[in-house]
């Protein structure tokens, strides 16, 4: 069953097209990844997504409801999470704080990060808080300041602070973007321990040891529209993949 449906949806800045007709439908409990070459309107498509930006034209529907229009935050409050490229964290914070912060946020269902919890919520907020930076690996450094992790840490800890929401959809911006692969074969063995198969997950990256290790489709842009879509297998042969991506090198 699709949780997400993108139907017709076209952006442009001035003379630019950077959308071109966009269908795209995300299964529920998949992991999609959208590849192309650097200007193909990935990047403006999650945008779109999250209420960054609005389509000029189309629709986006998540989880039966209509996304477009709706500000970042109550997108966010619909159950899409987003984990950015260059790792969005409270750095002077601690770790335990930065997972606070947004586990305070969606008590309850609504946004009251500036609110104490009640005493009696107080040992529920605390533990799925410490759950969560020990299922990112990361229990052990709680009380460290954030902006002295590593970029692989900083990463785990984002996704914490994502994942701690409860998210029916996650989205992934290059996230092992200058990562060493040591760092990058870490991320995607986090993803598939406590991602895959448990959170929807649209995933947008370069690296294609990634995205073959993590999706079960692929959708291929170019130039601001879909060219091709399928599985993994019959993405890495498809020759208008290899000229539009790699310029006719194999994947």
């Amino acid at each position: 069953m699709s949780i997400l449906q993108i139907s017709g949806v076209n952006k442009s800045f001035g003379g630019l097209r950077a959308l071109s007709n966009v269908n795209l439908s995300v299964e529920e409990g998949s992991v999609h990844a959208v590849i192309g070459p650097n200007g193909a309107g990935k990047s403006t498509l999650l945008n779109c997504l999250v209420g960054r930006l609005i389509p000029d034209t189309g629709s986006v529907t998540f989880d039966g409801k209509s996304l477009v229009g709706l500000q970042p935050h109550q997108i966010n409050q619909a159950g899409v999470g987003r984990v950015f490229q260059t790792p969005e964290i409270f750095g002077e914070l601690s770790l335990i704080d930065n997972v606070l912060i947004p586990t305070l946020a969606r008590r309850d269902g609504t946004f009251k990060a500036n609110t104490i919890p009640r005493v009696d919520q107080q040992k529920e907020v605390n533990e799925r808080a410490l759950q969560m930076l020990e299922d990112v690996g990361l229990t052990s450094k709680r009380d460290m300041i954030a902006n002295n992790l590593s970029r692989g840490d900083k990463r785990r800890l984002e996704l914490a602070m994502c994942l701690v929401q409860r998210p029916k959809l996650l989205l992934l911006d290059e996230p092992t973007a200058g990562m060493s692969r040591a760092d990058t074969n870490n991320t995607i063995d986090l993803l598939q321990r406590i991602v895959v198969g448990h959170v929807t997950m649209i995933i947008i990256e370069h690296d294609m040891h990634v995205v073959f290790s993590l999706a079960q489709r692929i959708t291929v842009m170019a130039q601001g529209t879909p060219i091709v879509e399928g599985e993994p297998d019959s993405i890495k042969g498809d020759p208008r993949v290899q000229e539009a991506y790699l310029g006719g090198a194999h994947l």
